[in-house]
């Protein structure tokens, strides 16, 4: 085992929850785009668990020695080097690339600004009829879920003011913006959620 790869435990808490609903969502497609792959502990997890779909993960320039860390060391068939990724200034892949799109725990981190960011490129990379799923802790109704994502809201804005749990309706409207029609909303442990759009195809 590479001890100096990075390690998060959330990530090993929340991915067989997660992994639940992948296998029902992402049944079909073949290449999904991770945005904000982090340590790249889901990156392998899923990959490894769903071997019919090519895993790309991705992140800031920063991150990326830590995925290929993981990456290298599993050394999957379906998972190629991670890209270099900043939603709000860098370059995307080519249009239509992915037929699904997973992220977590970003919405939270990015400022509003970047999440619309987050959107417009998603639309752009996504191809029409494909699958985006988000998962992290979100607000219902303008309130929080539980005292816990309010404490951790409130310890969030401390650090970065720009950063916040985000509200389901508002990101809602923002994907509905973009062509996606929520599909499926799961309640999953720790007051998290996953929420699953899918991109409209033209008529």
């Amino acid at each position: 085992m590479n001890l100096d790869k990075p390690y998060s435990a959330a990530s090993e808490r929340n991915r067989e929850p997660i992994l639940a609903v992948l296998r029902d969502v992402f049944a079909g497609c073949s290449d999904v785009l991770e945005i904000g792959s982090g340590t790249g502990q889901h990156a392998v997890h899923f990959a490894a668990a769903l071997p019919a779909l090519r895993w790309q993960s991705s992140d800031r320039p920063e991150n990326l020695p830590g995925i290929r860390a993981w990456l290298d060391e599993a050394a999957l068939p379906n998972t190629p080097s991670p890209l270099e990724l900043d939603v709000a200034t860098g370059a995307w892949p080519p249009a239509q690339t992915f037929d699904a799109v997973f992220s977590a725990n970003t919405l939270h981190i990015m400022s509003w600004s970047e999440v619309r960011q987050m959107f417009a490129g998603i639309a752009q990379v996504l191809r029409p009829g494909g699958t985006l799923a988000i998962y992290g802790p979100f607000n219902i109704d303008g309130r929080f879920t539980s005292a816990s994502n309010a404490a951790f809201d409130q310890s969030l804005r401390a650090a970065v003011p720009h950063r916040g749990i985000r509200d389901v309706a508002e990101v809602d409207a923002l994907a509905a913006s973009h062509g996606f029609e929520l599909a499926a909303d799961h309640a999953l442990p720790a007051n998290n959620r996953c929420r699953v759009w899918r991109r409209a195809v033209a008529s």
